[in-house]
């Protein structure tokens, strides 16, 4: 359909009351299943959801305006589940992309020799590691007073 066409039915449309809009959605859905020349575009579970719990209100007689409020619910409460889902799939994303750094960088191990050689040029004594994103533990000998045999003994800076 043209955008002019569908821009025209649309200010018709505008006028109606509830009631006779859901006249007008059973010709367009009759029309649909008669005539279509294409599939209409699927819908997500919500609308789904919200369109069928609509079209059993409709079955049971409910009215116009208790339908259009309880449309009104199910449209918020569906842009809520909306959003979780959004939500949820971007922490899902941000652990599949960690996970994928972390497997990168286990599989370029770092060779024994250069384990063994950074553990020598250490204090001598097996300091305790810290976890990853922690800072390390200060250094006893940084705190300790310089003595008559240290490089700085003198004091000054």
């Amino acid at each position: 359909m043209n955008e002019h066409l569908r821009d025209r039915i649309l200010r018709h449309l505008d006028t109606l009351s509830d009631e006779r809009g859901y006249q007008v959605l059973d010709y367009v859905e009759f029309l649909e299943s008669k005539y279509a020349e294409r599939q209409s575009p699927g819908a997500n579970v919500i609308s789904k959801l919200t369109e069928a719990v609509e079209d059993k209100l409709r079955a049971g007689r409910v009215s116009a305006t208790v339908i259009g409020e309880t449309m009104g619910f199910l449209n918020r409460a569906s842009n809520v589940l909306s959003g979780a889902m959004a939500a949820g799939k971007s922490v899902a994303n941000d652990v599949v992309n960690v996970a994928r750094q972390a497997a990168a960088s286990a599989s370029t191990p770092a060779s024994p020799s250069a384990e063994s050689s950074a553990t020598a040029a250490g204090s001598g004594k097996d300091a305790p590691a810290s976890a990853p994103g922690e800072p390390a533990p200060p250094d006893a000998d940084a705190n300790r007073p310089a003595g008559p045999g240290d490089a700085n003994a003198s004091g000054t800076p």
